[in-house]
């Protein structure tokens, strides 16, 4: 068995237009994938193959205990959640244009996810950690972190590389979780996260921005230089650049998609497909056409978690 266990932050989604006809769920970038993850072991018809821990904190509200019932049945393993008595998770609004883009406006900075690394019981996470085979986290899971607590976890990961832990990371970029300064501070921070990435799952579009990365081979080249061993650079609709360590850079198709309704969870759910794959012992390509052909199912439907039976079409034909 495989465990991985998947460090970030859930928030209730309402998803609609100000005033008008809402949808209310749960979300989350890392969330998403986890999700996805979980339905993925049953494409692979071996659903005990791997383990999916959620590593974060939620309240004791209702809301949070609803998310963790949820998250629950969904077969995600939630022992390593923890409760904060004082907080409560964030809340985030989307709103969708004509095309299927989205816009956001959040609640979080009170979250109690933001706190993690301050909880009083975040040691007996750490010491869970070091058993597991991957972490996978974001750029959203440091970025909502305070300074301090940032670099606290960036310790952590560079205890559990040495450790034999192998690290997952998508930069997902997200400019307004950032100071004025972003571009100096995430520069710096993701270069240490590059530095202590085995697997890194970024899209081309997240780091041009930062970067001013000219083409997705350029970004792939610049991953390799800090050391990731494995780099897939994901390119929307044109799928997606792969290099595993010591073989040459692959492109991996998708198929086109005639009606976008809605891109929010693209990315996410390119992520817990691919892992999915990849932690059942698929290659890197293989492990990116199921990234892609979940990702195309997805943004066909609206919200950031789709119903698991369009998933599971997805992912078994």
């Amino acid at each position: 068995m495989k465990h991985i266990a998947i460090i970030g932050e859930c928030m209730i989604e309402l998803n609609g237009k100000p005033f008008g006809p809402m949808q209310q769920t749960f979300g989350g970038d890392t969330l998403n994938a986890a999700v996805y993850l979980c339905r993925g072991r049953t494409a692979n018809q071996d659903p005990a193959n791997i383990q999916v821990s959620y590593v974060t904190a939620l309240g004791s509200d209702p809301l949070s205990q609803g998310m963790i019932s949820r998250w629950q049945q969904e077969g995600l393993d939630t022992e390593l959640v923890l409760r904060d008595e004082h907080r409560s998770p964030g809340l985030y609004l989307i709103q969708l244009d004509d095309q299927g883009e989205r816009t956001f406006l959040y609640w979080r900075h009170q979250s109690a996810a933001r706190y993690l690394m301050q909880h009083p019981d975040i040691d007996g996470i750490k010491a869970a950690l070091s058993h597991v085979d991957m972490v996978f986290l974001s750029g959203i899971t440091l970025a909502i972190l305070p300074e301090q607590d940032r670099m606290d976890l960036l310790n952590l990961l560079a205890k559990l590389r040495q450790q034999g832990v192998e690290i997952a990371f998508d930069s997902n970029f997200r400019p307004a979780l950032w100071p004025d300064d972003h571009h100096v501070t995430v520069k710096t921070i993701y270069e240490a996260m590059y530095r202590l990435t085995d697997l890194a799952l970024v899209t081309f579009d997240d780091e041009q921005q930062l970067w001013g990365d000219n083409t997705p081979t350029h970004t792939l080249n610049r991953l390799k230089t800090l050391g990731v061993k494995h780099c897939v650079v994901k390119t929307g609709a044109d799928g997606c650049l792969v290099e595993a360590h010591g073989l040459p850079a692959q492109t991996v198709a998708t198929t086109p998609v005639e009606q976008v309704v809605d891109t929010t969870s693209a990315g996410d759910s390119f992520n817990g497909g691919f892992l999915s794959a990849y932690l059942a012992g698929y290659d890197l390509v293989e492990a990116c056409q199921r990234g892609n052909k979940l990702a195309g199912t997805v943004i066909q439907h609206r919200g950031a978690i789709i119903d698991n039976i369009y998933t599971q079409a997805a992912l078994i034909s």
